[in-house]
């Protein structure tokens, strides 16, 4: 597998947000599969210190149910330079950095936010710029083309708001879009 959906829980969503974790897996958009997944918790004043926290997200978290904010007070952290060396390394398991599409939902959402940690860390990402891949592009595809959404209705396994949980979910519906694009938008 060469493409890995991404999901980052932060406290705050501009590009160079405090992140508190990252989940991934690896996926097969054409197929569906979902491989290994991945998922660190962040030591949160380690990644405030290099990064930006805004009070609307913190008060969002606090809204969130009890599950979903236990993550964030997780006691297995780790210091973000230390996170972020712990994703290079499993992110590597694709040999070569430049077959590595590393998908967020965004833009300049997950993707960014990573990608700005590790500079931050004065470490280089993982993957070659041009291997970014956005969700968002392809779930409009998939309500423009096909009124198709399976963001909303594809069941959600597991916590919301958890990182890994998250980006399984987002792997599952970007792969149903992409087989509905392979099968030439048949209902089939």
């Amino acid at each position: 597998m060469k493409d890995v959906m991404t999901d980052v829980e932060s406290m705050g969503t501009g590009s160079n947000a405090a992140l508190v974790s990252i989940g991934a897996c690896f996926f097969d958009p054409m197929t569906g599969d979902i491989g290994a997944g991945f998922e660190v918790s962040i030591d949160l004043t380690s990644s405030a210190t290099l990064c930006e926290m805004d009070a609307d997200t913190v008060l969002w978290w606090l809204k969130q149910d009890d599950e979903a904010r236990q993550k964030l007070l997780a006691h297995d952290v780790l210091p973000l330079a230390e996170a972020l060396g712990e994703f290079d390394q499993w992110v590597s398991q694709i040999e070569d950095i430049d077959t590595r599409n590393i998908w967020g939902n965004g833009a300049t959402f997950d993707n960014t936010i990573i990608r700005n940690a590790y500079k931050a860390c004065d470490m280089q990402a993982p993957w070659q710029f041009r291997n970014d891949r956005d969700v968002r592009t392809i779930v409009d595809l998939g309500r423009r083309l096909f009124n198709f959404d399976p963001k909303t209705d594809m069941p959600f396994e597991g916590t919301r708001h958890n990182a890994l949980d998250d980006a399984i979910h987002q792997a599952k519906y970007v792969s149903a879009i992409f087989q509905k694009l392979q099968a030439g938008g048949s209902n089939g």
